[in-house]
């Protein structure tokens, strides 16, 4: 009796680390029928053509128990939201999930079909837009340990030198040595792109502030007058939006100098705010709402964001890998 349970549960166990790892097909001495791994599992950075311009996006695709499909999707804009049921419908595959930031109440409705190994297929937005689409798979990113380059000034502490607008119109000035944007406007991008780096950089905002410091363009890591909580918040200071948590919340407030200091390699990030580590060498799935492009294997530039809120930075400094 005993020697049929362990036999029982080793099955159970093969079938649930087969999935786990995206095995093609299972062996048959795991004692049951064989399971396949839909080709649609997996992370996919898209490519959307809108109505106005050609915008990212971002999707995973994961395996819940022995079959149901479930995700991940970010948007243009907004952070990583869940998808409770993927759909396949002989190679297509649908979702639905409800609106975030739209002003629209309708779901925002997912539909792609795999060709090979790209992904195409149309969304249609809350507000009834129809956008296409094409996605490939996202790079893995495994990066070796760098030898560490000599550091570099981003902001040179008199004018704009090395740095270009996007987006809006600019409210990009230097004051006293202070890199300022004075209301809602243009992003502020550097002219150099960038693929494993170390990089400081001291910001501050006002009270109410929201900002972020975009890694290589594609990966927001926050600033935001956030309230102190017990248990924080993806999408708080010091988070990656959406994705990844600060284990504290250690901002000093509105009004005040702070630093980040920011380790990317690959998809592995640490960050530290204010001295304190928050984010101890963590994957960042994929791209956050907002970014430049879904070009994840690229380098990238540092993206300041000034589309909300007035925002203060000073000594910017970034250390490339060589």
């Amino acid at each position: 009796m005993q020697s049929g349970f362990i036999a029982a549960v080793s099955a159970r166990r093969i079938v649930t680390l087969a999935a786990a790892l995206g095995t093609a097909a299972l062996p048959a001495s795991a004692g049951a029928q064989s399971e396949t791994v839909p080709p649609v599992v997996g992370r996919w950075d898209l490519r959307v053509q809108g109505t106005d311009a050609v915008y990212p996006s971002w999707l995973e695709v994961t395996v819940s128990g022995n079959r149901t499909l479930v995700g991940r999707f970010v948007g243009r804009v907004g952070s990583a939201r869940p998808i409770s049921r993927v759909n396949d419908s002989g190679g297509t595959f649908t979702f639905a999930i409800p609106p975030q930031w739209d002003r629209d109440t309708a779901d925002l409705r997912f539909e792609g079909r795999l060709d090979g190994d790209r992904l195409a297929g149309t969304i249609t937005l809350p507000s009834g837009e129809r956008d296409t689409f094409t996605g490939t798979r996202a790079p893995a990113l495994l990066h070796a340990a760098p030898t560490w380059g000599a550091p570099i000034a981003l902001f040179n502490g008199k004018d704009l030198t090395g740095w270009k607008t996007e987006g809006g119109t600019s409210h990009w000035t230097v004051v006293d040595g202070v890199l300022t944007s004075t209301a809602s406007g243009a992003n502020l991008v550097s002219t150099r792109t960038f693929g494993d780096f170390k990089l400081h950089v001291e910001f501050r905002y006002p009270k109410g502030g929201n900002s972020g410091v975009y890694l290589r363009g594609r990966h927001e890591v926050q600033i935001e007058d956030t309230p102190k909580r017990d248990f924080p918040l993806p999408v708080d200071i010091g988070g990656v939006y959406g994705f990844l948590t600060p284990s504290e919340n250690a901002a000093t407030g509105p009004g005040k100098w702070q630093a980040y200091d920011i380790t990317l390699v690959g998809r592995r990030v640490t960050v530290e705010l204010n001295g304190r580590t928050i984010i101890v060498d963590e994957i960042i799935p994929g791209i956050t709402g907002g970014a430049l492009d879904s070009e994840e294997g690229a380098a990238g530039p540092i993206l300041l964001q000034g589309d909300h809120l007035p925002i203060e930075y000073r000594n910017i400094r970034l250390t490339p890998a060589k």
